[in-house]
């Protein structure tokens, strides 16, 4: 799956969980998302996108759900 794809769909579901309760719980909620979703290898293409993400692409609330992923 390419790169901009994945940005896309998590970039989607940063959107979409925005939109339930609370602001800062979003981020978490991404991360169960794409913990309990996404096989391992997306999730690490998507961390290497972000890693490399100078244009802005990738949505912040992806960026902390992934620092919150690589924490545990």
């Amino acid at each position: 799956m390419s790169d901009t794809h994945l940005t896309k769909m998590a970039n989607q579901i940063a959107r979409n969980q925005a939109l339930i309760g609370d602001p800062e719980s979003t981020a978490e909620r991404v991360a169960d998302h794409l913990r309990r979703f996404w096989a391992p290898s997306m999730r690490a293409e998507l961390s290497r996108t972000a890693a490399e993400d100078d244009a802005g692409q990738v949505n912040a609330v992806v960026k902390t759900a992934l620092k919150l992923l690589d924490a545990g």
